[in-house]
């Protein structure tokens, strides 16, 4: 009795599968002597490492046509844009006419030419913005980078900054409030949530608006938006404090170690976290025979002088108990 074989479309495709992984195979195979073919791409052949036949020539070259031979060379070269970023309203696709009156060559425009430039400047910054909503996007982000430069701000900050206010203008929350509130406190989020946190005075300076709107805008976009903002944290203001007075490495960590004290018996709670921050800049130089004086801490931190000297007496007086308990 035969057998019958039925011949279906699984079989073809496994087939096809094998017809083509042993032409790939063939590919990469001397037709002569069955050796490894390489690729020279300076001379752009393709030739047998056993026996030297060259299988293909005048290979095309895909890549530039010029050399470099060191990093910058190559990237002053490159001709390929920046990459996209959320720092600008249209994320960086959209090409900008340079504000210098020079031509190619470095050569000063002639007064027709420089009038001339003048008017697509401006029909091309008129072109970048097509509804009222890019128009606000794009002055909201000027703002968010003018600020993040007058704060000495990481681009990481300005980056993360951009996405807030973005989520803010999708979920519909800027009407009944100003740009300038609602990317002043989207730049203060972000810094808290980096790491890089600014005091509301600190950011009420840089503003356009007053600190009450900054406030209560900043309440408004986090609630709303659900962003994860933890409770400033004093540490993250020493090393900018301590930056400013000049101390030495030593002050530094001892007014680290100071505020480590206090958090582990929960004197932190409850209580500014510049303040802290400030009279632990005070307090660490004093045991380390450094002049500072309680007037220029409290211009640094911007922290009236009162509280840094209630808030120093109380880490000090944590720092002798947890040296007591230690020893």
């Amino acid at each position: 009795m035969t057998e019958t074989r039925v011949w279906t479309a699984s079989d073809s495709t496994v087939g096809e599968r094998e017809r083509s992984a042993s032409e790939s195979e063939r590919e990469h195979v001397c037709p002569e002597c069955g050796g490894a073919l390489v690729t020279d791409e300076e001379h752009g052949e393709t030739a047998c490492s056993e026996c030297g036949l060259v299988v293909e020539e005048d290979g095309i070259d895909h890549g530039p046509e010029w050399r470099a031979f060191d990093s910058s060379e190559r990237d002053r070269k490159a001709r390929v844009g920046a990459p996209t970023t959320k720092m600008m309203h249209d994320k960086g696709l959209s090409t900008t006419i340079d504000w210098q009156n020079k031509d190619a060559y470095g050569k000063t425009l002639s007064a027709e030419q420089r009038r001339k430039m003048q008017r697509l400047r401006t029909w091309n910054r008129r072109f970048q913005t097509s509804d009222h909503q890019e128009r606000n996007l794009r002055q909201a982000l000027g703002e968010i980078d003018r600020m993040a430069s007058a704060l000495g701000l990481p681009e990481t900050v300005r980056e993360t900054a951009s996405v807030i206010y973005r989520r803010a203008l999708e979920e519909d929350l800027l009407p009944g409030r100003s740009i300038e509130g609602v990317a002043t406190s989207a730049l203060y989020a972000a810094a808290r949530q980096a790491g890089v946190p600014r005091t509301i005075d600190e950011m009420a300076r840089v503003s356009r608006v007053d600190e009450e709107e900054f406030k209560r805008t900043y309440r408004y976009v986090v609630r709303e938006l659900n962003l994860e903002v933890a409770p400033a944290d004093p540490v993250s203001y020493v090393t900018r404090f301590a930056s400013e007075l000049d101390l030495s490495d030593e002050a530094e960590r001892l007014a680290r170690e100071m505020l480590d004290a206090a958090k582990e018996r929960g004197l932190h709670s409850g209580k500014n976290p510049v303040g802290l921050a400030a009279a632990a800049v005070y307090a660490a130089p004093l045991l380390t025979n450094e002049q500072v004086t309680q007037g220029e801490v409290s211009e640094v931190a911007d922290i009236s002088e009162v509280t840094i000297r209630n808030r120093y007496r109380e880490l000090l007086g944590a720092y002798e108990e947890a040296g007591a308990v230690a020893a």
